[in-house]
């Protein structure tokens, strides 16, 4: 996908966020079900590729975990994150040409919905099928999501030109409360989620292994979910084994977008506390230390 831009289509996201301003979270996303194109299992692959719009495309991923109260993350980007984010990036140039892909994160033992794939897309259709996106708000109280269904997609699922042309990896974030998957991912899960049958399960450590070969990947906590209230020190803990300082942590889910934003010009060589000092608002500026630093 990719052949528009963003900058022609300014004017439509202005309308689309101001069309939602004031309709609930219940009224923004609408779904009852999955939608059938966002269905993995009938997905062969997603692809981000140059076109003469964006020549130098990158591919990113937003997986967002869309169980209990973290509805409020993929509510804030439809309102306002989205915009906020893919401005960042064409203003500071952390990467060229971004083509975004949003993922809805449920919990592969319980949910109905336990992965969601939107298209990688670059103008307004990245708000409106975020928007369709179905907040299923289920987890099955485990102590943990399935983060780990994005890095099996993204390794297996996606075609991406930044890195199959350029060798430049793309990025992918999942973005929730919770401690990733213990135990990976199992024959069982693979089918019911993928449709494959593979020969073997996977442990966490080679899901991400996998995702790796053509993705940088982070994982962003969210301080504010009700999971992470109860327990930070645990989920902060497990994650930082599993991905050390890409571990990011996130104590105020209004400035989401700016996090990933300044996390992606540190991953590109910019100095952290130069990306800090760049920010002019007092609160912004130590949630975004506050995420590099610490």
């Amino acid at each position: 996908m990719g052949y528009s831009s963003w900058e022609s289509t300014r004017s439509a996201y202005s309308s689309y966020t101001d069309t939602i301003a004031t309709k609930s979270t219940r009224e923004v996303f609408t779904a009852s079900r999955m939608k059938d194109y966002m269905n993995p299992t009938g997905v062969l692959v997603r692809e981000s590729r140059d076109s003469d719009q964006n020549p130098n495309s990158t591919a990113i991923i937003l997986g967002l975990d869309v169980t209990g109260s973290m509805g409020i993350i993929a509510d804030k980007m439809a309102r306002e994150g989205l915009g906020t984010l893919v401005e960042g990036i064409l203003d500071r140039k952390p990467v060229t040409d971004p083509q975004i892909c949003v993922m809805g994160i449920g919990d592969v033992f319980c949910d109905r919905a336990p992965l969601q794939v939107t298209q990688f897309e670059v103008d307004i259709r990245i708000a409106e099928q975020l928007s369709d996106i179905y907040l299923e708000g289920g987890g099955g109280g485990n102590g943990f999501e399935s983060y780990d269904l994005p890095w099996y997609f993204a390794a297996n699922r996606t075609e991406i030109d930044c890195f199959e042309k350029r060798g430049k990896k793309g990025y992918l974030f999942t973005i929730g409360d919770e401690p990733p998957a213990p135990d990976g991912l199992t024959r069982r899960d693979i089918k019911k989620v993928f449709g494959n049958d593979d020969q073997q399960d996977y442990s966490a450590s080679e899901l991400l292994e996998q995702a790796e070969r053509k993705y940088n990947v982070f994982h962003v906590i969210v301080e504010q979910g009700n999971h992470a209230r109860r327990d930070l020190p645990n989920v902060k803990a497990q994650w930082r084994e599993l991905l050390g300082g890409r571990a990011i942590l996130l104590s105020n889910y209004n400035y989401i977008s700016e996090v990933i934003l300044a996390v992606m010009e540190v991953s590109e060589g910019a100095d952290p506390n130069d990306v800090i000092a760049s920010f002019e608002n007092k609160d912004l500026k130590e949630v975004v230390r506050h995420a590099l630093i610490d």
